[in-house]
C-alpha cells in the first residue's frame, strides 16, 4: 500500500540536548525545526511541530463533490439525503486509509459498566449515532469485559446497519491467567474471539494493541494482527500507547514479511499533553501512514473546570480506583493547570462557547486528528462536548489568533505556535 520503506532512524529524536545548531538558525536567529522557524518565548522552550505538517494531501474538494453529485444524480440519489449532510458531523480518513471515521467518537472507559447505568449508556450511545458519531471505541479490559457486553447489546437492540458503524476494540489484558494477557498470538487471536462474542458481532472494523508487549517479539504480533484480518475477524489493526520506534518497527516488520502493518495511534491529547500527537506522529503520517485517533480531549475532566474548588463527589476523581487522577489534580502540576483554565475560561466566553467545547475544538483543529474520543457520564455532557464542530467552524480562527499574540505575555504552554500559513482548521477532510 506504501512504497516507501522507513528505518527507526528516519524518526527523529522530539528532545534533542542542547538545542539546534548554529546552521539550523533562521535569518532572525530563530530556531528552526523541521524546516519551519520556531517562536521563542513558550514556557519549557519546547519546540512544536506546526498543525499543518499533516496536511497537504487534502483533494480538490469542490471538484470531487461535484463529480460525485454527477454520478449520484443518474442513479437518483442525492447527497442531501446523508447522514454527513442531515447532521453536520464532518469525517475524515482513519490515518491514510480509505475508512471513514466521524471526527468525534464515543469511547466507554470508566463509564460503561461503572460510571452510568446501561440505560444511560443507551441514551449515550442514541445521542451520539443521531448526530453522526460512527465511531464507537471498547476495550476486553474496560470493566473486564462488560463495557463490550454493553455495547454489543446496545447496537443488537437499535437494530442499527453494522455497515454504518465502525467498532473499534483493544486487546491486552483479558483475563487473571497468564495466556490471557499479552500480545501473543494466542492470546490476540482468542483474545478477539472473545470480544466478538461479547459484542455479538462477526468482526470489528480496528483491533488495537493496548500498549506494546516486550516479551513477543514484533514479528508474532503482525503475523497475528495479519492473520485476524485475513479471517475477516477485523478490518484493520491500530496500536495504542505505543513509541513511534515501535510503530516503525511493526512496520518495517510487515513490509519484510509482506504482512499488514498498522494504521493508527490511539494517543492521549489535549492542551496539557501534547508532544506525541504534535512532534512525533506527524513524521509516522507522512512516512508509513499511520495517523491519531486521540482520547482524553479533557484531561480525564480536568478542563472542564469542575476540580477548581475541590473533587466533587460525583466525578471520576473520587472513584476509589481513579486515586491517582486525585493525586494528579491536587499535586504542584495540577494547581497550575487550575490556574490556566482560569484564563481559558475567559477565552472561552470571548468566542461564545464552553470551556470543554473549546478543549475539543482545539483537539479538532489538528489535521492529523483523524477522531477524537469522547467519554461521558451523561446524555448533557455529550451534546455539549459534540457542539465543538460548530465551535472549531467559526472561532478557531480567533483563538489561534489570540494565542499566538498573547505568547509572549501569558504562560500559554498548552498551545500550539501557529504559523503564517496555518489557517485551516482541518474540517474540510
Amino acid at each position: 500500500m506504501y512504497l516507501y520503506k522507513a528505518t527507526c532512524s528516519d524518526i527523529p529524536n522530539p528532545k534533542q540536548k542542547g538545542g539546534p545548531k548554529q546552521a539550523d538558525r533562521g535569518p532572525g536567529g530563530q530556531a528552526v525545526h523541521g524546516g519551519m522557524v520556531c517562536k521563542q518565548g513558550l514556557v519549557g522552550a519546547r519546540m512544536y511541530t506546526p498543525v499543518m505538517l499533516w496536511g497537504g494531501f487534502r483533494a480538490n474538494t469542490q471538484l470531487e463533490v461535484k463529480k460525485l453529485e454527477e454520478f449520484l444524480n443518474v442513479h437518483a440519489v442525492s447527497l442531501h439525503d446523508t447522514v454527513r449532510n442531515q447532521t453536520g458531523m464532518v469525517y475524515r480518513n482513519l490515518g491514510k486509509s480509505g475508512l471513514r471515521v466521524s471526527c468525534l467518537g464515543l469511547g466507554t472507559w470508566v463509564t460503561f459498566g461503572g460510571q452510568i447505568t446501561d440505560e444511560v449508556a443507551e441514551q449515550l450511545m442514541t445521542i451520539a449515532y443521531e448526530s453522526g458519531v460512527n465511531l464507537f471505541d471498547t476495550a476486553e479490559v474496560y470493566a473486564a469485559g462488560k463495557a463490550e457486553v454493553i455495547l454489543g447489546n446496545i447496537i443488537k437492540k437499535k437494530g442499527w446497519r453494522r455497515s454504518s458503524l465502525v467498532i473499534t476494540t483493544k486487546l491486552y489484558w483479558g483475563g487473571k491467567a497468564e495466556t490471557e494477557r499479552g500480545l501473543s498470538r494466542k492470546h490476540i487471536i482468542e483474545g478477539l474471539k472473545g470480544s466478538l462474542q461479547r459484542m455479538q458481532l462477526e468482526y470489528v472494523d480496528v483491533v488495537f494493541a493496548n500498549r506494546p508487549d516486550n516479551n513477543t517479539p514484533m514479528e508474532e504480533i503482525v503475523r497475528a494482527m495479519t492473520f485476524v484480518i485475513n479471517q475477516g475477524m477485523s478490518m484493520y489493526w491500530g496500536t495504542s500507547r505505543w513509541t513511534a520506534m515501535e510503530i516503525m518497527e511493526a512496520y518495517s516488520v510487515a513490509r519484510q514479511f509482506n504482512l499488514i502493518p498498522p494504521v493508527c495511534e490511539q494517543a492521549e491529547y489535549h492542551l496539557f499533553q501534547r508532544e506525541k500527537v504534535e512532534v512525533q506522529l506527524p513524521e509516522l503520517y507522512h512516512k508509513i501512514g499511520v495517523g491519531a485517533m486521540t482520547w482524553s480531549p479533557l484531561a480525564c475532566g480536568i478542563i472542564t473546570g469542575k476540580y477548581q474548588n475541590g473533587i466533587p463527589e460525583t466525578s471520576r476523581a473520587s472513584m476509589k480506583s481513579y486515586q491517582w487522577l486525585k493525586e494528579k489534580i491536587v499535586s504542584e502540576d495540577g494547581r497550575k493547570q487550575q490556574a490556566k483554565l482560569k484564563e481559558l475560561g475567559h477565552i472561552a466566553e470571548k468566542l461564545g462557547c464552553t470551556l470543554p467545547q473549546l478543549a475539543v475544538a482545539w483537539c479538532l483543529r489538528n489535521e492529523g486528528v483523524s477522531s477524537v474520543l469522547l467519554g461521558t457520564s451523561n446524555p448533557e455532557q455529550l451534546t455539549e462536548n459534540l457542539g465543538a464542530i460548530q465551535v472549531t467552524t467559526h472561532t478557531i480562527h480567533t483563538l489561534t489568533h489570540y494565542t499566538h499574540s498573547h505568547t509572549h505575555t501569558h504562560t500559554f504552554s498548552a498551545f500550539p505556535v501557529s504559523s503564517e500559513n496555518d489557517v485551516s482548521c482541518g474540517l474540510g477532510h
